[in-house]
């Protein structure tokens, strides 16, 4: 995957491209948070336009957007394909910065998904094909004995990827970036284009 080059710290405001300038905070939050600083909200909207939104992770990011994986059948894949529109927001308290994004949703490419199914430990790819994500549960026995069940399909080898397992990429069309300051008096910085691959656009936004 083609990687966003950061930049070199300084100050975020005068920063003109918004992936490179995440790129430096993404960097510098791997160094700082204590757990999980791909973490991101991702909110999406059900067929009634009800927002719905969930903490997933960021598993590459590069400059046509930010991709994450889930079974497609689950409510935010199922709410993805009607409505291919989502928003992220990051938040790294250990450096007192935010970042949100919105932008249109396109499904990553087969080889994609199946490259990152292959990094993913055993326990989660045999998860991959016993979880039913987002369906009624019975009982955690029910889905203890779905893990069973896989587990004992695929007892040694490559497992492959599930047909209902891939990725998303959120590529945006609006970025905003915001830093902690006394008092509440905090740095907001937005970033928009029209389109993909057009300029972007800056605006300082009052706290």
């Amino acid at each position: 995957m083609e990687h966003v080059q950061p930049l070199k710290s300084g100050d975020f405001t005068e920063a003109e491209d918004p992936l490179a300038l995440f790129a430096l905070w993404f960097e510098e939050a791997k160094r700082a948070e204590p757990a999980d600083p791909n973490a991101m909200a991702l909110a999406t909207v059900d067929a009634d336009g009800l927002p719905n939104v969930r903490m997933v992770l960021l598993k590459g990011v590069d400059q046509h957007g930010f991709v994450f994986y889930t079974n497609c059948e689950s409510r935010k894949g199922r709410e993805l394909a009607a409505h291919p529109k989502a928003a992220l927001s990051f938040h790294w308290k250990s450096l007192a910065r935010a970042v949100r994004v919105r932008g249109e949703v396109e499904p990553v490419t087969e080889a994609e998904a199946d490259a990152y199914f292959a990094t993913r430990p055993r326990g989660a790819q045999l998860g991959a094909w016993a979880s039913k994500q987002s369906a009624p549960l019975e009982s955690r026995l029910a889905f203890e004995k779905a893990l069973a069940l896989t587990t004992a399909k695929y007892p040694i080898g490559a497992i492959p990827r599930p047909p209902h397992w891939s990725g998303f990429r959120v590529v945006p069309m609006a970025m905003e970036f915001w830093h902690d300051r006394p008092f509440r008096l905090h740095d907001r910085v937005e970033y928009r284009r029209d389109a993909p691959g057009q300029p972007w656009s800056k605006t300082r936004l009052y706290p």
